[in-house]
């Protein structure tokens, strides 16, 4: 199974951007303009997808938190 996941965007230099992916940072393609430090993306595969909104970004990671300690 794949899934995405939101990371936050640290540093955006041209069509890569590095983001904090559980704590480390990972640089991932930018296929968009227009993202800058501090906003989150949707991440799959080394790139992003979309923009997203930190609260739906914060309330998914928790959940995925939350069914990891579950298992």
């Amino acid at each position: 199974m794949c899934i995405t996941l939101p990371t936050k965007v640290l540093s955006v230099t041209g069509k890569t951007a590095v983001v904090d992916w559980a704590g480390q940072p990972r640089e991932i393609f930018l296929p968009f303009e227009s993202v800058q430090a501090g906003e989150w993306v949707l991440t799959y595969a080394g790139a992003a997808l979309c923009v997203v909104e930190e609260e739906q970004a914060l309330e998914t990671l928790a959940l995925l938190m939350n069914k990891h300690k579950s298992n």
